[in-house]
């Protein structure tokens, strides 16, 4: 869990009011599931918790790119009493991004207002420069563009960011993780968890939690030789290659080895493969009920030991934690 909000409303008297600014074309799932989140929230405790707003740039109603249209309360100037600014971006997300737009976002930055960006809404906040020193993530198709037209971001592939006071998720689903943590920063874990229930949510995924996204619209299709490098370690994730042997398997030296993974995926080879069996274990304690020495083995790890500190290192809490949680 990143920084909790300070918002500057008393929270058992007043409801924190999020304003969802909607760009033409938005994907009308992710901001649903925004929304069915704040929601349930207000019906479990029976209180307003949170009350919610629609807006589009100019007042007028848009279309998603389900072809379904929505009732908007008002222009971007109508947002005064946001507390939490949401833009909620859809399909070519690039054209609708002019002045009007960036000069908006950037008065409603500088009032304080934390902001975010559901799916592709945090192309829009990189191109008002709200991102500058901020880290953020956006649908997994869009990554690599992203990373080519602002080189200076800090861009995850991460499910959703919550920095300070940016939040980013990469669409779909992903809506439902990152107002849960949003919800928790405000209202607390307990509340949370009955949120999750009545969602049929078997957990709530953190910022650890990466998307599931190809290859190469991470990196984008001009690196093959790295493309069968990670497929080969995903292959082999059991009885780990050494780099030499990754490296000779698809023709290159180890040193070529690590410049392309320090280059691309922004990591040393060592780092990645780690990850990546790590993450394999993550799912197996999740998921299943198999005995941790036993996910260690499964993954590589000679000793309980030594996965349970690389575990430890890598996500917060112990392996045996991580199961204890679930439960």
């Amino acid at each position: 869990m990143s920084d909790s909000i300070d918002l500057n409303a008393t929270e058992a008297e007043t409801a924190v009011h999020v304003c969802f600014l909607m760009l033409p074309e938005y994907t009308l799932s992710a901001f649903s599931n925004a929304v069915g989140i704040l929601r349930m929230a207000n019906r479990l405790t029976d209180r307003r918790l949170y009350s919610w707003s629609v807006f589009s740039l100019d007042g007028q109603p848009l279309i998603s790119s389900a072809g379904l249209e929505l009732s908007i309360d008002g222009s971007l100037e109508d947002a005064a009493d946001a507390n939490i600014m949401m833009v909620c971006g859809g399909y070519q997300v690039k054209k609708y991004c002019d002045k009007a737009l960036t000069d908006g976002l950037r008065k409603v930055a500088k009032k304080k207002i934390p902001i975010g960006g559901i799916d592709t809404g945090t192309y829009a906040l990189a191109v008002a420069g709200l991102l500058d020193g901020y880290r953020c993530t956006i649908h997994w198709e869009n990554l690599s563009s992203l990373r080519e037209e602002f080189p200076r971001l800090e861009i995850t592939s991460n499910l959703f960011v919550i920095d300070r006071d940016r939040y980013t998720c990469s669409g779909g689903i992903s809506s439902i993780d990152l107002m849960l943590n949003l919800v928790a920063s405000i209202h607390g874990h307990q509340l949370v968890q009955e949120i999750s229930e009545q969602f049929t949510c078997d957990r709530v995924r953190t910022e650890k939690d990466a998307q599931r996204a190809p290859l190469k619209y991470l990196i984008g299709a001009s690196q093959p030789r790295l493309v069968d490098a990670v497929t080969l370690m995903e292959s082999n994730i059991e009885e780990p290659l050494t780099l030499d042997e990754v490296a000779d398997y698809v023709g290159i030296s180890r040193r070529q080895l690590e410049r392309l993974f320090n280059r691309y995926l922004h990591c040393a080879p060592s780092r990645y493969y780690l990850e990546l069996r790590l993450s394999r274990a993550r799912l197996l304690l999740l998921q299943t009920s198999i005995a941790v020495i036993d996910v260690a083995i499964s993954c590589g790890f000679s000793t309980a030991p030594h996965f349970s500190k690389c575990y430890s290192d890598l996500y917060g809490k112990p392996p045996s934690a991580e199961r204890r949680a679930l439960r």
